[in-house]
């Protein structure tokens, strides 16, 4: 290829689309500047493979959003970063980043910028009181139901933000970081799983919310479950997604040592590969990013009480009474807690729905939203 040919398919692979329609107004204006841009930018410093093209992308939006004054450049730019796999959350987080150093207002024009491309506002976001702490409590939708979303261990209420909006629709969703977790590290230890029941009732009373039907992934699993034991009157239904209702004591135990004697790092590969399948690890996914990082910001204090006390849950067998709506919603790949698992759940509460998802791992939401986002809205009453 000579190096027109070269810029002109690095123009697709990195922006999109071809060139030739794409800078109609620069070759119409100046054909040696178009020609320039093509053979002297795209097929030379662009072309280098030191940046992946992903990397660069997320470069050019922050270096636009810095200089200002450039809308649609930044909008352009924007939408191949989003092509490229980033996700509007860290989009909007680089605008928040740029603040700093570029100032307020280029920050907050990025940011209009942004939501506008991306087309969906992301959930509103305060510090609610949880008991002995204070947590962050997401929140999306205005009328209809309240649904209460209680997360996995070791990351944060944000597993929830790609079916949050779906989920909004005739309902009021609130999502939560869980005690130890993201915002809420540091809240006083030792705990156990009643603790944190105790924390969503806490939440649910600040919140002003009577009764909800509450949604639970992995830990969150179980806190829903605790929670529905102890204080069956205030659950409407349960949702009940990749978790158990025994706990896997030695296990969940040698983790909490682990985190002591190895670190937090040493956790991230077994960890990680329990989540998430090696396809979404190869492509090093938005969910795989996302959880990587919380899982290095956990202080091994958290990680510790946290394992101990999911070793410490007793809900099996309990819910036999319960009485109420409840989904086990199993994923087909899930290497922590099998269908097999999720099947003995449904079977020791009768009247349950069991669902299997197709290739869908521990991580639910971070893997396969839009399966996820399906069956519960299926599941879930709306006001519509």
């Amino acid at each position: 290829m000579d190096r027109h040919e070269v810029g002109a398919r690095e123009y697709r692979e990195l922006i999109g689309g071809d060139p030739v329609e794409k800078l109609a107004g620069v070759r119409a204006a100046s054909p040696e500047m178009y020609e320039t841009m093509i053979e002297s930018v795209f097929a030379g410093p662009l072309a280098r493979p030191e940046l992946a093209r992903a990397d660069r992308e997320l470069a050019t939006v922050a270096m636009i959003a810095a200089i200002g004054g450039a809308d649609d450049k930044l909008a352009g730019h924007v939408r191949a970063a989003l092509h490229h796999g980033w996700h509007p959350s860290e989009l909007r987080a680089l605008a928040e980043h740029a603040s700093a150093y570029a100032g307020f207002p280029r920050a907050l024009h990025a940011l209009e910028v942004i939501d506008q491309v991306v087309g969906v506002r992301p959930p509103l976001v305060r510090r609610v009181r949880a008991s002995d702490h204070e947590t962050l409590v997401a929140s999306a939708g205005e009328t209809g139901p309240a649904v209460i979303l209680s997360g996995s261990f070791g990351i944060d209420w944000r597993m929830w933000e790609p079916i949050m909006d779906r989920l909004a629709v005739g309902r009021r969703v609130f999502a939560y970081n869980l005690r130890g977790h993201g915002a809420a590290a540091g809240s006083p230890k030792p705990f156990t799983m009643a603790t944190m029941a105790d924390d969503v009732l806490a939440l649910m009373d600040n919140l002003e919310l009577e009764t909800a039907h509450v949604v639970g992934l992995s830990m969150g699993g179980g806190v829903a479950q605790t929670l529905a034991v102890q204080n069956p009157d205030r659950v409407d239904s349960l949702a009940l997604l990749g978790t158990t209702d025994y706990p896997f004591t030695d296990a969940f135990r040698f983790r909490a040592r682990s985190a002591e004697i190895d670190g937090i790092p040493a956790q991230l590969e077994p960890t990680l590969t329990r989540w998430f399948t090696p396809a979404a690890l190869a492509a090093n996914t938005w969910g795989v990013r996302y959880a990587r990082e919380r899982i290095l910001r956990f202080a091994a204090d958290d990680w510790v009480a946290a394992w101990n006390a999911f070793a410490d849950m007793d809900v099996q067998g309990k819910l036999a009474d319960f009485g109420k709506p409840v989904l086990v919603l199993s994923g087909e790949k899930d290497a922590s807690c099998t269908p097999e698992i999720m099947s003995g759940i449904a079977e020791r509460i009768p009247g349950s729905i069991f669902q299997v998802l197709p290739n869908t791992p521990h991580q639910q939401t971070l893997e396969q939203p839009d399966l996820v986002a399906e069956a519960l809205d299926n599941f879930l009453p709306a006001d519509r």
